[in-house]
């Protein structure tokens, strides 16, 4: 009987909306968290910090371990633990003598299963006998950015009809994403992306010029897409004046929405599309975005810079994964490991880098935005570097563990 590879599929859209529902969630209750438990917004702010630390050792720790144990119980795991971390968010505050310890632990059991899902579900499409893998790979991460605008989306509903006090009831229906996908992976056919389940090691992917620039370009598309996604909230308010709520709405949501888009568009005609140029095109136009949002002097303007920046990134993410999968084709789980940490990491830095210069520059946003230009401008370097790479032997020793296509 043939496998039903649409299932595998299925199931990892979904796993990208659970990473999206851990993201994005918890960030929309800050407010709630500091007037009802009295945490200092200081302490808030650890949240996101946290879940990306922890993704970020997740991803490091999957090179050694998810090999061993298998595809399979890992990516189960992920959802039970992202599971579990959304009910123990809605409990665990209230049980614990220290709410924020409770919001710490919830936050850190959820990110355990979202950076699992992060580094498992590129690899298990890629390994799917699909045709176009760029353009799937292209469509699957673009459940990310649905899963952030539904979240966005029902839970400003939710709260504006049933009122923020019944988070936690929300909180469990979230839960329920998650644990009905657990039940998807068990069952979905899951192949190994490379044969044996063996691919390269660390060592060896560190001794290839190509997946350095690919470490790069993941910096530099985390740090492009979460400097911009994590600021324009503040923009939509200081630009026009408008609610928390209906600047959570006109700006990250927007943002998560073109994003969207950029990643449909390619996952629908990526075939007919050469990814190089895309990729190219998509740097100039964020880093012309971070030009608008940082020197202008219309509002308006700003705030579309800030909206569009969305569409520009949203290829940069998979389409690096692509390229590095396609040309690196025995790199296996320890390669998406660390393109996914270097993701992460970029997602770390470069909002911490846009904060301080906003920071010591009298908290002039705008001369923050204009840093994050920096982060295109590297990505745009890099990619024509790539282009301009020519077919040549690697290290020696990696030879027969590598595929290397140009």
């Amino acid at each position: 009987m043939a496998k039903d590879y649409k299932k595998t599929l299925k199931a990892c859209y979904l796993g990208f909306i659970t990473q999206a529902i851990a993201a994005n969630f918890a960030p929309l209750l800050f407010l709630k968290f500091h007037n009802d438990y009295n945490i200092p917004l200081g302490k808030i702010a650890l949240i996101s910090g946290v879940l990306f630390l922890a993704q970020l050792i997740v991803d490091i720790l999957c090179t050694q371990f998810v090999d061993r144990i298998g595809y399979r119980k890992c990516v189960v795991a992920s959802e039970v633990f992202a599971a579990a971390g959304l009910v123990g968010l809605a409990f665990l505050p209230e049980l614990l003598p220290e709410p924020f310890i409770g919001i710490m632990i919830s936050v850190i059991v959820y990110a355990l299963g979202s950076g699992l899902i992060e580094v498992l579900c590129s690899p298990i499409v890629e390994a799917c006998p699909f045709e176009h893998k760029e353009a799937t790979m292209s469509l699957l991460h673009s459940f990310y950015c649905w899963g952030s605008v539904g979240v966005i989306l029902v839970s400003t509903v939710f709260f504006a009809v049933f009122g923020t006090d019944n988070w936690r009831w929300l909180a469990c229906v979230w839960a329920l994403i998650p644990i009905y996908n657990a039940f998807n992976f068990a069952a979905c056919p899951i192949e190994h992306i490379t044969e044996d389940g063996k691919g390269m090691k660390t060592s060896s992917l560190l001794h290839i010029p190509l997946f350095w620039i690919a470490i790069v370009l993941m910096i530099c598309a985390g740090a492009s897409e979460l400097s911009m996604a994590q600021w324009a909230s503040a923009f939509a308010e200081s630009a026009l004046g408008l609610s928390k709520s209906v600047g959570d709405l006109a700006g990250p949501c927007m943002f998560a929405v073109t994003m969207g888009i950029s990643r449909a568009i390619y996952g629908k005609y990526g075939e007919k599309l050469d990814l190089m140029k895309f990729m190219l095109g998509s740097g100039g136009l964020c880093l012309i975005c971070y030009i608008a949002a940082s020197v202008s002097s219309n509002p308006v303007i700003g705030l579309i810079g800030c909206i569009m920046c969305g569409f520009s990134v949203g290829i940069m993410w998979p389409g690096a994964i692509s390229i590095c999968s396609s040309r690196i084709s025995t790199g296996g789980t320890a390669m998406f490991a660390l393109l996914a940490m270097s993701g992460d990491l970029g997602g770390m830095v470069g909002p911490s880098i846009v904060g301080a210069i906003t920071q010591s520059s009298n908290n002039n946003l705008q001369m923050g935005m204009l840093t994050g230009c920096i982060f295109p401008l590297i990505l745009i370097i890099s990619l024509l570097i790539l282009k301009g790479m020519r077919r040549k032997d690697i290290n020696k020793k990696c030879k027969e563990d590598l595929h290397y296509e140009f």
